[in-house]
């Protein structure tokens, strides 16, 4: 009978692969846990996002031009969208953002600087902000 149980090293042999698989098994429950971290905090950006830009003027999305008026009612969401922006900048570069959402939402703010009145708010904003939105500032200076 004590023929058929295992030697100590074989004993060893099982302790060391069943403690490193416990070891893997736990930094994958890590990795699991910050990347659904980074997704509950890059949906809550998303969802501060789409909440600012439902206020939006809808002329303004499009791409179309807005009156003076329009442009001055619209005015505080522009420089909460662009305060937004970069914040969304300075995630990225302390990497709390997935590179997939970073590229993402730098393609979306790039495409939404290119619309008139967000370039005319941004180039407003700039003028007026001082050394706010360096980060921002530093990606998409305000005279492209």
């Amino acid at each position: 009978m004590a023929d058929m149980l295992p030697s100590p090293e074989t004993l060893t042999a099982i302790s060391s692969i069943a403690t490193a698989i416990g070891v893997l098994f736990a930094a994958w429950q890590l990795w699991l846990g910050h990347r659904q971290s980074v997704t509950n905090f890059e949906d809550a950006v998303a969802r501060e996002y789409r909440e600012l830009a439902a206020k939006f003027p809808t002329k303004a999305l499009l791409g179309e031009e807005l009156t003076d008026e329009e442009y001055e009612g619209a005015f505080d969401e522009f420089y909460h969208y662009f305060d937004l922006c970069n914040e969304q900048v300075f995630f990225s570069q302390r990497r709390r953002l997935s590179r997939a959402t970073w590229k993402f939402w730098r393609d979306g703010i790039a495409s939404n600087l290119r619309r008139p009145a967000f370039r005319r708010a941004w180039r407003d904003v700039c003028s007026r902000a001082n050394s706010d939105f360096s980060e921002l500032k530093e990606l998409f200076p305000p005279n492209d």
